[in-house]
């Protein structure tokens, strides 16, 4: 086992894997196992688990960055590998690791306090904040080698202040001084990329305006989010519907959201049909049962 976020590994490179093998072999003897985390970091490693594998050993890489879960993984590793995306703890799963029964109490703290499993023993608000500041200087600021980390920053934790709500490219590209609608697309999807934030789609039978439309943003944890926001309030409904966003999305949904004349806020896709729609809130009254029923019934009957 190793992991390339070792400081002392600072420059390894392909060449050094040579030098790894004969340590391996002086700690643990021969062996069919390999255990890498945070691979990604080191160029061109593809080549040398190809090698393993020709040698017929097994072998597990684990990563933060979504690279190592891209198409060009499967080009190079074609055939010879399995995937999976893990996400933090659903409800049920934060039960077990804590040891709690289901109800309103247990779902709120959920709600809350998220899925990071050292946050749920901890309890410390810090672990969620480096967790987010490693994000984005390690994963995209050095990785992507962008040189305004502060403008990157003040991007993220805005998003991170207002889940559930849409945004447009050139909106963020006034509000945030950046030369460019495509220098805004392109952080965007460096946020993306490191499982720090996904963006929603409107959903539209046309490709093109799907790309121009509004998008919606959503974080990878609640807690992460009560934990970053700048201007948290106890909004628990733009909670609830970040944690049903993940949960459907752990799923390998393909989801958009639906807006004509009322809004609905997940559509699900299979190939080409919508097959599902989903409307949350956390609190339905005579205020808001009208709009959200309406919504979704738009919606359903659309499709």
């Amino acid at each position: 086992y190793i992991s390339f976020e070792d400081p002392r590994l600072a420059g390894f490179g392909l060449g050094d894997f040579e030098s790894l093998e004969e340590v391996f072999k002086k700690i643990y003897g021969d062996t069919n196992y390999y255990f890498f985390d945070e691979i990604q970091l080191i160029d061109k490693w593809e080549f040398y688990i190809r090698k393993l594998l020709d040698q017929n050993k097994f072998v597990v890489i684990t990563g933060s960055n979504a690279s190592l879960l891209s198409k060009e993984l499967g080009t190079k590793l074609t055939g010879r590998n399995l995937r999976y995306e893990l996400f933090p703890f659903s409800y049920i799963e934060f039960l077990s690791f804590l040891n709690k029964k289901e109800g309103i109490e247990s779902f709120n703290e959920y709600l809350l306090h998220g899925g990071f499993p050292e946050f749920l023993l901890l309890k410390d608000p810090n672990i969620l904040r480096n967790l987010v500041g490693d994000s984005l200087f390690r994963d995209i600021a050095i990785r992507h080698k962008i040189r305004n980390v502060k403008q990157l920053n003040e991007l993220a934790i805005f998003l991170i202040s207002n889940v559930s709500k849409e945004f447009s490219y050139n909106n963020l590209r006034k509000m945030f001084n950046f030369g460019s609608t495509n220098s805004v697309s392109k952080f965007i999807y460096f946020l993306e990329e490191s499982y720090l934030l996904f963006s929603l789609p409107k959903f539209d039978y046309s490709l093109k305006k799907q790309v121009v439309n509004p998008k919606k943003i959503y974080a990878i944890d609640t807690g992460l989010v009560v934990h970053n926001s700048k201007t948290f309030t106890d909004d628990l409904g733009k909670l609830l519907e970040n944690m049903v966003f993940i949960h459907l999305k752990s799923e390998q949904k393909d989801l958009f959201y639906f807006k004509e004349v009322k809004e609905c806020d997940f559509l699900v896709r299979i190939g080409t049909k919508i097959t599902e729609a989903y409307q949350v809130c956390y609190t339905l009254d005579e205020f808001n049962k009208d709009r959200e029923i309406e919504g979704l019934i738009e919606a359903l009957t659309k499709f």
